[in-house]
């Protein structure tokens, strides 16, 4: 029996929507629980009487283990596809999630750190990946990466919220008080069981064919694409992005500070920031058709360098409340077209290595600005900071413009 063309093509697109919905309540499931831990364990190390830097060091493990993984994992998923480094990637950040169950010590939430960020980094580009291949042409690439880079954003607020009620009424619930060890214990049983949520959604991901390799090729590196002047530019590009979201993530608290803003003031202003973000990204896919590229990420980075600019001269939470706003709006415009013109300058066959390559130089990014930009703070002052960033990425808007697929 033959279907009308039709009746098969909404059929088709349903189906192809369906699975993609599949992939971001996965992403979000694993990611919530790499968010909630990144709350929760800080959080208890500071019940137990450890210092800030403890915790500092604690928080940058999370990253650490993606700047040496990345890679593997990528050259993994190349190899293997999808299923199999999510499989792993559940595995890893629920055991990590687990020991903290049992052992609810620093040393323990030290190596808990280590799996979920290497289980949620592996996973992840797996993922994209995965999304990016079975995107058929440029406006959908930027269409499902829009709708992918909403799953961390929704993950951050659903996976510290859900474990931040857990502690607080676990340990009541159980006859005890708030935030007591039964509370901790009860998120971290919580945080364990939600990877396996994201297996649950994506077990039954159909699989795409391998990759073509060239004709010729033997063993392709991605080494090899940073030869090519357009990676170089893009990953310059992209680490210019990822310092200027890093320095707004960082500095706003201290630049509160200076000026007298009370904790739920600073908190609203990044979380304005946050919901920018998001926004942008509902929206790019209704006008993926008419976006291009490199306009998007030149026209981003002329805007946050002179966001940048004007920041350190607002006054007053309000003021600095709209710059937030629309740095939110520009810097969260940024991911969906980084990732489209990746995947569109990256041969097939290296999309995972291409993907690895890029969040290597991200956490490298989120481990070592922290501290530069701490220093150089002390030093000569956090506007000096914003404007010398701002200088370099609204300079480096030109670069973007030469990153053409």
């Amino acid at each position: 029996m033959s279907f009308p063309r039709r009746r098969v093509q909404p059929a088709i697109d349903r189906a192809r929507t369906w699975a993609l919905l599949r992939l971001i309540c996965g992403h979000i499931c694993l990611h919530g629980s790499m968010a909630g831990l990144r709350m929760a364990a800080p959080l208890l190390a500071l019940r137990q009487g450890h210092s800030a830097f403890s915790v500092g060091v604690l928080l940058a493990l999370f990253s650490l283990t993606q700047v040496f993984l990345a890679l593997p994992a990528g050259r993994y998923a190349d190899r293997h596809g999808l299923r199999r480094p999510m499989g792993m990637g559940v595995v890893a950040a629920s055991t990590g999630a687990a020991l903290a169950v049992f052992w609810p010590q620093f040393w323990t939430l030290c190596i808990s750190a280590l799996l979920m960020g290497g289980a949620t980094g592996s996973a992840s580009i797996a993922l994209q990946r995965h999304v990016g291949r079975a995107a058929q042409d440029s406006t959908e690439l930027k269409r499902v990466f829009s709708w992918l880079a909403i799953g961390p954003a929704v993950s951050n607020f659903v996976g510290p919220v859900a474990a931040g009620l857990l502690i607080d009424h676990v340990g009541v619930w159980m006859g005890g008080t708030a935030g007591d060890d039964n509370g901790f214990r009860g998120a971290f049983v919580m945080l364990a069981l939600l990877p396996w949520a994201t297996w649950l959604w994506v077990r039954h991901t159909v699989e795409l064919p391998p990759a073509p390799q060239p004709a010729g090729a033997t063993h392709q590196h991605v080494w090899q694409l940073l030869r090519e002047g357009s990676m170089r530019r893009l990953l310059t590009v992209n680490w210019l992005l990822a310092s200027c979201w890093d320095v707004h993530t960082f500095m706003v608290p201290v630049l509160g500070h200076e000026r007298a803003f009370s904790a739920s003031q600073i908190g609203s202003i990044l979380g304005a920031f946050s919901i920018a973000a998001a926004v942008v990204r509902l929206v790019i896919p209704l006008l993926a058709a008419h976006l291009r590229e490199w306009v998007v990420v030149s026209g981003a980075m002329l805007a946050t360098g002179l966001l940048f600019a004007i920041y350190p001269l607002m006054t007053s939470p309000w003021s600095m409340g709209f710059c937030s706003v629309f740095l939110g709006l520009a810097l969260g415009s940024v991911q969906p077209m980084i990732m489209s013109t990746l995947h569109q300058i990256t041969p097939h066959a290296l999309h995972g290595q291409a993907l690895g390559l890029r969040l290597a130089a991200i956490n490298l990014s989120s481990v070592l600005m922290p501290l530069l930009f701490g220093t150089a703070g002390v030093v000569v002052g956090v506007s000096v900071v914003f404007w010398t960033l701002g200088a370099m990425v609204g300079l480096g808007s030109r670069l973007a413009w030469n990153v053409r697929p």
